[in-house]
């Protein structure tokens, strides 16, 4: 055979640079969308703080409202009843306003006490007919917001063994 120059096939070596400016590029997009993400998220919870009661507020505008009239009703000639009724509203306006946000009265009145969500003020000789260790009289009332207590129930507590 002649002397046929042997095709030698030599790997094209990788151009490693243009590989390598891809890289950053991607690198520097991954930094600019994580510090994206991060001034989201400030900004929602930032948010989220700031409008957090605008529902409970939305609920409780139309108390002010009811309050407004019955101050207005009470300069005529039915003060007194208008005045009642209208605080009778505006209390069951504010209730279930709460209501709708999870928020929910304790009710403790002739319950065993519970240290939990009640606080025992006073303690007083167990009445006839009462259980010793049940609440006889509630001086606050208390409220929990789904399971957290807001504010502890205030109680007079029946004095014995419980």
């Amino acid at each position: 055979m002649p002397d046929e120059e042997k095709e030698i096939s030599v790997p094209e070596e990788p151009d490693f640079e243009s590989r390598v400016s891809e890289l950053e590029k991607e690198i520097q997009y991954a930094k600019a969308e994580t510090a994206n993400v991060i001034q989201r998220a400030a900004r929602d919870r930032s948010e989220a703080l700031k409008y957090g009661g605008a529902s409970l507020a939305r609920r409780l505008i139309p108390t002010i409202d009811h309050l407004s009239k019955a101050v207005d009703a009470s300069e005529g000639e039915d003060g007194l009843e208008s005045v009642i009724e209208g605080v009778k509203l505006t209390l069951d306006g504010i209730k279930s306003s709460l209501e709708a946000e999870g928020i929910s009265q304790i009710e403790t009145l002739g319950k065993k006490f519970d240290p939990t969500c009640m606080e025992a003020i006073a303690t007083v000789p167990c009445p006839d007919g009462e259980e010793p260790g049940s609440v006889i009289e509630v001086i606050e009332s208390g409220y929990r917001m789904h399971d957290r207590i807001l504010r502890a129930s205030r109680v007079i507590v029946a004095e014995g063994d419980s």
